[in-house]
């Protein structure tokens, strides 16, 4: 058996349902794969543990994988397994209707007081003709929810509509949501896997192998997702009647995506934006390769 150590990139959820499918029904073990997921306790270098051996691949979003780059990493993306409509959340009874109305609006976001959020939001304000100024940045973590509800912030972002917006309303707090996709941000809320150039190279075989039974997973999440709801259940040790949970995964379902490859248009645009921004100092090299997503998995 070949080990394979997977870092996620939040703890587990549905998000990682095709993986948990792979181990329950020995699909990875057929494969001659014996993959480890690892859920991390805080923020997780994946390239730096990546580097050292302590993981083979890792789940990022495509604007962490154009930092890296751009930060001269050794990082290689190979495949994107999810793909969800991500933006800007803000609770109903705010008064918000629009983006221009987030202008001088206190941003919850990870990693604040960096820039992430408030490009975002900026971006957002101007692409509805308006200035951005006043901004203030919050950092209640990934906690969007309760950040709005507590009164600490009036938006949030990075939201996922298939968690935080699911989330929210599901506990009686309606929320509207401004989608990147929708107001001038490049589309980076999807989910890929990475590693670096030279575990690439040497694990090749493997990956493709992983590939194989990620897509075969995916088949049957769109295809029983009944079923699949069952093992992540298992898997997670999540009570059946998990009303919370159930709406989460019913809405994460639709979220996986048949299409593994990226495009080098879609980085030059994600790569030029981040750096118009100041996110990154210049847009590096197309840190990503279809060969694996486009060859024949079965």
């Amino acid at each position: 058996m070949e080990q394979l150590r997977i870092g996620l990139e939040w703890f587990l959820n549905p998000d990682h349902v095709p993986f948990l499918i792979g181990q329950e029904l020995g699909w990875f073990a057929d494969a001659g794969l014996d993959v480890t997921l690892v859920a991390p306790d805080q923020h997780l270098d994946a390239m730096a543990a990546i580097e050292s051996g302590a993981l083979d691949i890792a789940i990022t979003e495509p604007i962490h994988l154009v930092e890296d780059a751009a930060l001269g990493q050794p990082t290689l993306g190979f495949a994107r397994f999810l793909h969800t409509n991500g933006g800007v959340m803000y609770l109903e009874r705010s008064g918000i209707t629009r983006p221009r109305d987030l202008i001088g609006k206190r941003v919850q976001y990870p990693g604040a007081p960096g820039p992430g959020g408030l490009a975002i939001v900026s971006t957002m304000i101007e692409a509805d003709g308006g200035v951005p100024s006043g901004l203030v940045p919050v950092n209640r973590g990934f906690h969007h929810v309760d950040a709005l509800v507590d009164g600490d912030a009036d938006v949030a972002t990075l939201a996922f509509y298939n968690f935080e917006v699911v989330a929210a309303r599901h506990g009686g707090h309606p929320a509207g949501f401004f989608a990147l996709k929708d107001w001038g941000v490049p589309d980076f809320c999807q989910l890929v896997l990475v590693t670096s150039p030279d575990v690439f190279a040497a694990r090749r075989a493997a990956l493709g192998r992983l590939l194989a039974v990620l897509s075969r997973g995916m088949d049957l999440l769109h295809q029983d997702p009944v079923r699949a709801r069952s093992i992540y259940l298992r898997a997670t040790g999540t009570a059946e009647n998990d009303p919370l949970l159930s709406s989460i995964f019913d809405a994460t379902v639709p979220c996986f995506t048949f299409d593994l490859t990226l495009s080098t248009d879609y980085f030059d645009a994600l790569s030029q934006w981040m750096a118009a921004r100041g996110l990154i100092a210049a847009a590096p090299p197309t840190p990503w390769t279809n060969a694996l997503a486009l060859a024949p998995r079965r």
